[in-house]
């Protein structure tokens, strides 16, 4: 499989809520591959299936060396006090902003079988579930932000020249 092109903010499959993943549909495994691949790419912590132009619950993520995939993945589990931490995205490439985010986070979905998956974490893995989650139903990081952060982030986004 391959490394896909990350699709950028404008684009209308980011914003459009992903359908559940049939398990042991020949396409999964063939998406499933492509996420993998993408996501090792240096720098990533996370690839939904938008992102790559497909509009289906999954994706893959790269945390403390640990590379996988989940599909259907719900939110299980979110815990602590939010923060602010500094968050950046693939499809709104070159800017971080800060976004409040839990600490902890668990989701639950299925592999390419249909068996139970469990994911969860706090730091990256944390940042990473909630954002790739965040994805899948058609939001992106920025719609999070305070809104004079909000408004500041547009203005900026605007003036990008992949805009």
């Amino acid at each position: 499989m391959t490394a896909r092109d990350i699709r950028v903010f404008g684009d209308p499959v980011l914003r459009s809520v992903s359908d559940p993943v049939t398990p042991g549909d020949p396409k999964a495994k063939a998406l499933v591959d492509d996420l993998i691949d993408s996501v090792k790419l240096p720098g990533r912590a996370g690839v939904a299936a938008c992102q790559i132009g497909v509009n289906l619950r999954a994706f893959s993520y790269n945390v403390d060396g640990e590379v996988g995939y989940i599909l259907n993945p719900v939110i299980a589990e979110l815990s602590g006090e939010p923060d602010l931490v500094d968050e950046g995205c693939l499809s709104v490439p070159g800017f971080y902003f800060p976004r409040r985010r839990y600490p902890y986070a668990r989701v639950t979905g299925i592999d390419l079988n249909g068996n139970p998956i469990e994911l969860g974490g706090s730091g990256l893995m944390a940042q990473a579930l909630q954002h790739e989650l965040d994805h899948l139903d058609g939001h992106l990081f920025i719609e999070g932000l305070e809104p004079e952060e909000k408004r500041e982030a547009m203005r900026a986004i605007r003036q990008a020249p992949w805009y």
